[in-house]
């Protein structure tokens, strides 16, 4: 809990100030079975696509790929194929989320839980965990349900 605190009061005003925009870049894995790969974070409730920010000097592909890799051990491998752009206004003003469909992949180890990533699971698209993040819940009525694509997180 103490780090949540720290994330949310001390760091997130210090990135606003620094950044005229947040952009974070999440990889929706899927497997041979069509599954998707979700995780639990630490510090926020609910599953989520694995994904983070973008660091300067870093395209979002190249960030989705660095993040997906440091919480699951996923290499994506391939050419992953850019879903869309989401505004998520409810964290900032200004905070866009890049979502991409990783079907090309390997995960020669699966990472041990830690406080930043303390489980991950393969899910039905159709029946994901009912504390599914609101957000990924959309994507995948988008990628699998055939609803429109929204441009809100």
């Amino acid at each position: 809990m103490a780090g949540k605190w720290i994330a949310t009061k001390i760091l997130f005003p210090y990135w606003r100030l620094t950044r005229g925009m947040t952009l974070g870049a999440q990889g929706v894995v899927i497997d041979g079975g069509g599954r998707v790969l979700l995780i639990r974070h630490g510090y926020r409730p609910g599953w989520h696509f694995p994904g983070g920010g973008v660091d300067w000097r870093e395209t979002v592909e190249a960030a989705m790929r660095r993040e997906v890799f440091e919480e699951t051990g996923v290499i994506v491998e391939g050419s992953p194929v850019l879903h869309g752009f989401f505004a998520n206004f409810q964290t900032a003003p200004s905070d866009h989320i890049a979502v991409f469909i990783v079907r090309d992949w390997r995960q020669p180890a699966v990472p041990p839980p830690n406080r930043e990533i303390t489980e991950q699971r393969f899910f039905d698209p159709a029946s994901p965990s009912d504390d599914i993040s609101p957000g990924a819940r959309r994507r995948l009525a988008e990628l699998f349900g055939k609803t429109p694509v929204s441009q809100v997180w």
